[in-house]
Formats: structure tokens, sequence, C-alpha cells
């Protein structure tokens, strides 16, 4: 499967180094807005982002490596006209919205697309499908952090009058405790999850309206109690250059002729790379969809699309051997 890599920061850097790993792929191109000259790899090669429709016979998925709050709303439906391609977008309240817009575009053209590839969401979906399905009487809490949040941290960045910038989802340690207890609590965002937001102004810039921006931010902060301190350059980068994350999706639910018994199901993540570990999410989705492609498959795909043999490089005699 040849592979290539649109937009090289965090995640585009985790899907090369992906590639020692996921050894039934090869790395073809990286692509990139900026000057092609000015980007280093780890040796592969790097062509300009307008360049990109020379490749259209020499890619068999393009992973989109932007951020949800300004560049795959553009870039995914646009690129899924002329590529297999696959995101990671994570603005959770729009996805329908950037799902219809992707289908018709690959539809259309007669490629396969996959969006919101990752963890959550992602793999954390998957979880929370599975176990609604099997305790249809219950409530379903998901919990975030203590980790840096790409996204979030992304959309601070493209304040104006922002220079860099980190933000920490965490979750509410009494809210966790309850949702493990069994007790199934009604919990509100706001109850579950604070924002801790670390960044870096321009000079001269007008922090009070940075922190207003951030704060009043719908789908990222607007809904959470939010904290925002300014920083200098270098506290930046000695305190919080790594990107960890990981987080809990948990399911408490009742079986039994009058629900006398208590089940709970969690599932959970402790990254030290969140870009590198949903890096490795999106090249095993790319395994899938290409296959699903082959098969005569079009239009967008979900992770709920995909069936989980299609996602390991193991066929299917090895899968039932050593797996099932």
């Amino acid at each position: 499967m040849k592979i290539g890599i649109y937009g090289y920061g965090n995640l585009g850097r985790g899907v090369e180094a992906a590639m020692k790993y996921h050894t039934d792929c090869e790395l073809v191109a990286v692509f990139t807005r900026r000057d092609p000259a000015a980007v280093k790899t780890a040796g592969t090669p790097v062509y300009s982002a307008e360049s990109i429709l020379d490749f259209k016979d020499k890619i068999d998925v393009l992973i989109l490596c932007g951020g949800s709050a300004t560049d795959l709303p553009r870039m995914t439906h646009t690129l899924a006209e002329h590529f297999n391609v696959i995101d990671s977008y994570d603005t959770h309240a729009t996805i329908p919205a950037h799902f219809a817009r992707v289908d018709e575009a690959a539809a259309k053209s007669g490629h396969i697309a996959m969006i919101s590839g990752g963890w959550d969401p992602g793999l954390f979906s998957i979880a929370r499908l599975y176990a609604s399905s099997v305790l249809p009487e219950g409530k379903d809490y998901t919990f975030w952090g203590r980790g840096v949040s790409q996204g979030h941290s992304d959309a601070i960045r493209r304040i104006e009058g922002v220079l860099d910038a980190r933000q920490y989802t965490v979750p509410v340690p009494e809210a966790l405790d309850a949702v493990r207890s069994g007790s199934m609590p009604e919990l509100t965002t706001r109850q579950k999850h604070t924002r801790e937001c670390y960044v870096v102004a321009e000079e001269g810039a007008d922090l009070a309206r940075i922190e207003s921006e951030i704060k009043n931010m719908p789908n990222y902060f607007a809904d959470y109690d939010t904290t925002v301190n300014f920083i200098t350059l270098d506290e930046l980068r000695a305190n919080h250059s790594a990107l960890p994350h990981g987080g809990s999706v948990i399911r408490s639910g009742k079986t039994g002729l009058s629900g006398e018994h208590n089940h709970t199901v969690e599932f959970s993540l402790a990254l030290d790379s969140n870009p590198e570990f949903t890096s490795s999410v999106l090249v095993a989705c790319a395994r899938a969809i290409d296959r699903m492609y082959r098969r005569g498959m079009t239009g967008c795909k979900t992770i709920f699309d995909i069936a989980p043999a299609d996602l390991s490089p193991l066929s299917p005699e090895e899968l039932r051997a050593h797996m099932l």
C-alpha cells in the first residue's frame, strides 16, 4: 500500500514514524504548504502541496494531517475528488456535516474516504458502540486526559496574536470516581472536565482579547471551566514540549429481570505521544479503506463501517488462530 502524507506537523511526523512498524506500507511522499526545501523529514521526499495532482496514480491512500478547526473542513472533501483519503477530524458536534461534504465528493469521483480516524473519535467510538450494544440499559461516559489536545491547541494557535499554545484536558476526579462507582450520575460537560491553556502571545498582543476568544470559543472551550495562563516561549519549550494524552470510555449498565445486576465496562488509553498513537491508528485505517476500495466500495466511511479484520495486516487464517 502506497501512502502519501498531506501536512507535516506533529501528526505527519507521526505517520512517517509509523512506517517502521506498519511494514506492509510504503511512504511515497510528504506534501506541504511550506517551502519544501525548508521541511526536514526522516528521509521521505517532500513536495509542494500544489503538485499533489501529479501523484494521482502513485498513491493508494492520502493521509491528511491538518487541523480540524480550519484545515480539514476545506481539505478533505477537496482531495477526495482525486484520492482515497483519511483524516482525523475531531470536532464531534460537526462530524455529520463534514461527513456529508466528504461523502458527496468521494462518491461522485469514485473514491473512498474515511473521516474521524484516531482514538476519539475512533477507537473510543468503537468502545462506546460495543458497550452500549451489549448493555442497552445504561449510560456512557467519556473522560479525556490529563493530556494535551492537539486539536484544541491548534485552535488556540489560530487566534490572532498567539505565537504558540498547549491545551490540557483534565478530568474532574470526583466525576470520574462517581462514574466508576456504578451509580450512573447525571453530569454536565462542565462537571466532567476542565481545560488548562498555556499560551505564548506576541509582543504587544491584547491578552484580555485572546483570553476572551479562548474561553468563548464554541465547540472547544465555551462549555468548560477554562484557565488561560500566559507564559514565555522558553517556559513552553521547557515545561510543555511533550504531547501525552489518554482517557477512558466507561459504560455502566444493568441486566436481570428487575435490573438487579450492575455492570461496568471500561476501555482506557495511556499515551506517551498523542500524535504518534493517532498516526498509528490512521495507518491501520488506511489499510482498511484501501482493501475496501479494492473490493469496489466508494464514498465516505467512519470507523463504524470498518470490519476489524480489515485493520490488521494478518490474514484471516492468522487472525482466527492467534486473535480469536
